[in-house]
């Protein structure tokens, strides 16, 4: 398979969707985003980059089952797949490889 780049968003939308393992939904990846990275982001962009991550074949969604808190409506739910997981591994190894590559005098940068 060709391989196909990300922008920072796409990667921690697929990062946030690989650590919620199956229980990664819309509102669950915007507020994980917001936790881990102190981000804030609106429902739309978690969505429109959902819709081209799954494009590109690296996640999968299905509906769940209804839920009463939810009035009965249902989840779109997200999975890693095999091509995400190693396209995760593979942005972490050029990423290593980069900041080995980094002089020390500037690996520890001072805010």
């Amino acid at each position: 398979m060709k391989r196909v780049y990300l922008g920072e968003f796409e990667e921690i939308v697929l990062l946030i969707v690989a650590v919620l393992e199956g229980a990664a939904y819309g509102v669950n990846i915007m507020h994980e985003i917001l936790e881990q990275t102190g981000r804030s982001v609106r429902l739309n962009q978690v969505h429109a980059s959902l819709q081209r991550l799954e494009e590109k074949g690296m996640i999968v969604s299905k509906m769940s089952d209804p839920t009463p808190e939810r009035g009965g409506r249902r989840k779109r739910i997200f999975s890693i797949t095999a091509y995400g997981s190693s396209t995760l591994r593979d942005i972490q190894q050029v990423r290593a490889t980069l900041w080995s590559a980094v002089p020390s005098n500037l690996k520890s940068f001072t805010a």
